[in-house]
């Protein structure tokens, strides 16, 4: 078989990945996606529970419309905010039942390399096909020829730790049982037990931490959840950006969220901790947990704690292949100044292809969220606009290839960078990062659909982790300017 015969092979079953099977299959390329779950959307459907900031019409990609039409699909109202579940279930799974036996469920990829050629070898690089090793359901091994890969399998895997210098804190790994990493769905009535009328501590401060924050409150004012208290740990100050742009933010999903937040600790169902960088996870005569800081300080013993500092690139597998990543952000090197949080201050990004996503290694791509390595936002249009880009890279055609199609919407109101030890009383009034021009009233901020404007979805408005239409936002805490 000839490299103009093998498959482009795409790592992941997610929405930017099926995106790229899309635009391939237009191409009159041939693609091969690896899906190491079971279903499309693997990773969505692990948070099927939270809501979207973005609607419908930001969460369809144009040449995957093509594909489904033919079939009956029917694209949802435009102006609605999907759940993850509604996303996987109403787009995704139907995406993949189109594209057919292009997609492989149940395929772990293991390692990406060159046929016959590790690393370190120059000659005759770039004349060789890939291979990609997957290990199936099964436990069977399988080496997989492919004329050129495109990584999209998200940053979902790799959630940051508590510990405040990015490793997991000594005892964090001890105190798993009493740990979780995701937005726990409270709807579910096991979860609810676990945090109905006991004490947790939230640690993160973007917008899954509002989200957490939110819910926990709205447990806390129900029948079944008196006693429920949260403390929120953050590893910086409180200050006019801490909650977001609120009624004046661009978009008003995510300003609501920032006032329900708000809401939970201004009518006393959360304690704010500030300056707090983990250093060591312990635990009492009762078995509950201490956060003990890098400063000394101890936290009230909690019965849960919820980790939500961002989320990380799984590089593990490609060690064979040359890559070109930002030494800070793990995000391809031309990329990484477009979107680092320590630069840039709220707003869109600008479009980008894939000259900012290319690597050494011909033929070879990083694109939707694994792209943004550890900057912690993304929106999928934007990883959408990444793989049609980058198809017609592949496909020869250089004037689509360098051309931008994409228009984000407006996404914040920030004038300023957010800076990681800002303190409240260092920030001047008017630089203002997200902070609403008019103070919310809280009274009116129980809940995102008490606070946001008409446009807004109904209550419980929450985010993915991986889509969402903000910008830029400090790494190190899981959230920054705007959230």
């Amino acid at each position: 078989m000839t490299e103009q015969q093998l498959p482009v092979v795409v790592i992941g079953a997610g929405p930017v990945g099926l995106a790229a099977a899309a635009h391939l299959t237009g191409r009159g390329l041939t693609p091969l996606v690896l899906e190491a779950g079971r279903a499309a959307g693997a990773a969505v459907r692990e948070w099927a529970h939270v809501r979207l900031f973005s609607t419908w019409s930001e969460l369809v990609d144009a040449e995957a419309e093509k594909l489904l039409a033919p079939t009956g699909w029917t694209r949802p109202d435009a102006a609605s905010y999907p759940t993850g579940g509604d996303w996987a279930e109403r787009y995704l799974q139907p995406l993949a039942d189109v594209l057919g036996d292009a997609v492989r469920y149940g395929t772990t990829v293991t390692g990406v390399s060159r046929a016959a050629r590790d690393r370190v070898v120059d000659a005759g690089r770039e004349t060789q096909p890939f291979t990609v090793h997957v290990t199936h359901a099964d436990g069977r091994e399988e080496r997989l020829l492919a004329a050129a890969v495109i990584d999209a399998s998200g940053t979902w895997t790799l959630p940051g730790p508590a510990g405040g210098d990015g490793l997991p804190a000594p005892g964090e790994r001890a105190a798993a049982d009493r740990t979780t990493y995701r937005v726990p769905d409270l709807a579910d009535p096991a979860v609810r037990a676990r945090y109905a009328g006991r004490r947790t501590a939230v640690v993160g401060s973007g917008a899954s931490a509002f989200t957490a924050l939110a819910a926990l409150a709205e447990l806390a004012a129900a029948e079944d959840g008196a006693g429920t208290h949260t403390t929120w740990v953050l590893r910086r100050g409180i200050s006019g950006s801490t909650f977001g742009g609120g009624a004046d933010d661009q978009l008003p999903a995510r300003g609501a969220l920032g006032l329900a937040a708000r809401a939970a600790v201004d009518q006393g169902h959360a304690d704010t901790v500030t300056g707090f960088r983990t250093a060591a996870v312990e635990r009492d005569r009762e078995g509950r947990v201490v956060l003990v800081a890098e400063d000394g300080r101890r936290l009230d013993p909690v019965d849960e704690v919820i980790v939500l500092t961002g989320l990380r690139p799984d590089l593990s597998f490609l060690s064979e292949i040359r890559l070109r990543l930002d030494e800070r952000l793990q995000a391809p090197a031309e990329l990484a100044p477009l979107i680092d949080p320590n630069q840039h201050s709220c707003g869109t990004v600008r479009p980008h292809g894939h000259r900012e996503l290319a690597h050494p290694e011909r033929d070879f791509h990083l694109v939707g969220a694994k792209s943004y390595g550890r900057a912690p936002t993304f929106l999928a249009l934007t990883g959408y606009e990444q793989v049609r880009s980058v198809v017609a890279a592949l496909a020869g055609d250089a004037e689509a290839a360098d051309r931008s199609e994409l228009v984000l919407p407006e996404t914040g109101v920030c004038g300023g960078a957010g800076l990681f030890d800002t303190s409240a009383t260092g920030q001047a009034a008017d630089s203002g990062c997200c902070t609403p021009a008019t103070p919310a009233d809280p009274a009116t901020a129980a809940t995102p659909a008490t606070a946001a404007t008409p446009a807004a979805p109904e209550p419980q408005v929450v985010r993915t982790p991986q889509f969402l239409h903000l910008a830029e936002r400090p790494a190190q805490d899981g959230g920054g300017c705007c959230g």
